[in-house]
């Protein structure tokens, strides 16, 4: 009998093994703790370089260790100048894959006097039209899933006033059945201000309150949650498994700008250590405005090893 679960033990373990190496050779990253996922980047951070050098930067992302993208918009139009199945099989051939996606829930609302940047010749920069939520939902469901990604992201909406949050949650809601129709996720990203109150309510709070979590998921901006005074882990704890993904953003303390990740003020291990409570499946690291994008994202990778390995 002995020998027979010694043979059973053995035999278990090489299974295992086998299983390891055979995953590895793949490419599949084992979680290593509760809380760990493979790391992905919001493309945002690097806009300057995909924009310029599409390959270059996709295979310098892989390299790093990232293993996921959420893409944004564009200067070249569609998905980085591709159509949707077009820019998925681009970033699988690098070894990445793509994730989610981010788009405006509304046309964006220049300031008064503002005027194009211009671009090293001088001239004013042609920007692109636009696709949002509000006018064009149903078609930018459509492409999303013909890429074959998982989440559809509203990136930001219009909560200046009543009037606008009113209008907002119906685009949002919107949206999130014909993603649920496409078999696709939705999910809302915050900056700071869905966290200041409008006319006596707090936007973030009537879209949790007013739009079914059948619908609507929240994407969580770590950084900009934290800087509006708000706690992600009451957060996750009040709203539990609502929290699918998230942008993990660290801030300066004094300059409240964006920084590499573990180099500022968030409490950011303590927010990883609650990822189940969140119900977190995928997150990105995201720097705006990142001085020196591949430089940033190297160092933002190599910390978040050290917060979930």
């Amino acid at each position: 009998m002995s020998n027979r679960r010694a043979f059973l033990k053995n035999s278990g373990a090489l299974a295992l093994g086998s299983m390891i190496v055979a995953r590895q050779a793949q490419g599949i990253i084992l979680p290593r703790a509760a809380g760990s996922r493979p790391v992905g980047l919001q493309l945002y951070t690097v806009t300057s370089k995909i924009e310029a050098d599409l390959d270059g930067t996709l295979k310098r992302i892989a390299e790093i260790g990232y293993r996921e993208v959420e893409s944004a918009f564009s200067m070249k139009g569609g998905f980085y100048g591709m159509k949707p199945k077009e820019f998925a099989a681009k970033v699988k051939e690098f070894g990445l894959a793509w994730k989610a996606h981010h788009v405006g829930g509304a046309p964006f609302r220049r300031p008064a006097g503002w005027k194009p940047p211009t671009g090293p010749d001088g001239k004013p920069i042609v920007i692109p039209p636009m696709k949002n939520l509000r006018d064009n939902y149903q078609e930018v469901v459509n492409e999303v899933a013909e890429g074959g990604i998982s989440y559809l992201v509203c990136s930001s909406t219009p909560i200046d006033t009543m009037d606008d949050i009113k209008q907002s949650i119906d685009t949002l809601s919107k949206t999130g059945e014909a993603c649920k129709k496409a078999g696709l996720g939705f999910a809302f990203h915050n900056h700071t201000k869905e966290f200041d109150r409008i006319e006596g309510e707090v936007p973030y709070e009537m879209f949790l309150s007013q739009i079914s979590p059948d619908i609507m998921k929240l994407e969580l901006d770590l950084g900009w949650a934290t800087k509006a005074g708000a706690d992600p882990v009451e957060l996750f704890k009040k709203h539990p498994g609502r929290f699918p993904l998230w942008h993990v953003k660290d801030l300066d303390r004094v300059t409240q700008k964006p920084v590499e990740v573990g180099t500022g003020y968030a409490d950011l291990k303590r927010v990883f250590d609650a990822a189940e409570t969140a119900g977190l499946k995928h997150f990105f690291v995201e720097q705006d405005a990142a001085p020196q994008p591949l430089e940033n994202i190297a160092t933002s990778f190599n910390n978040i090893q050290k917060m979930i390995g």
